[in-house]
């Protein structure tokens, strides 16, 4: 299994969250690190990541955004959603199996990491 990085930041926004437990347990087994040491095309919390739902075949990008910044049309997604909850973390050419509400596994993969906050 490949590692996920999150810097130390989100790492403690999303825990103050209070994730469900798959999240969480993604969240504790990640190597999380200062933002400047952050591995490039990482994605982190408010990062435009498009990905590919291989499930689907359906490419999208998003952004990665705190639940209260979410907004579907404007294709921001909350990190406590299914889909942001599995992509935090990952780099660019990385997939993650993951199940969704309704026990459905989804794989989905990072195509590239388009936009991310400054260091």
């Amino acid at each position: 299994m490949s590692s996920v990085f999150l810097t130390e930041v989100d790492f403690t926004r999303v825990m103050a969250l209070q994730p469900d437990p798959l999240l969480r347990a993604e969240l504790e087994r990640a190597i999380v690190v200062p933002r400047d040491s952050i591995p490039p095309q990482t994605v982190t919390m408010n990062s435009v990541v498009r990905y590919r739902d291989t499930h689907a075949d359906v490419a999208r990008e998003i952004q990665i955004v705190v639940p209260d910044d979410a907004d579907a049309a404007q294709g921001k997604v909350s990190v406590l959603a299914p889909v942001g909850a599995a992509l935090l973390g990952l780099e660019s050419g990385q997939t993650i199996d993951w199940t969704f509400p309704g026990g459905e596994t989804r794989t989905l993969h990072v195509e590239a990491v388009e936009q991310r906050p400054a260091a």
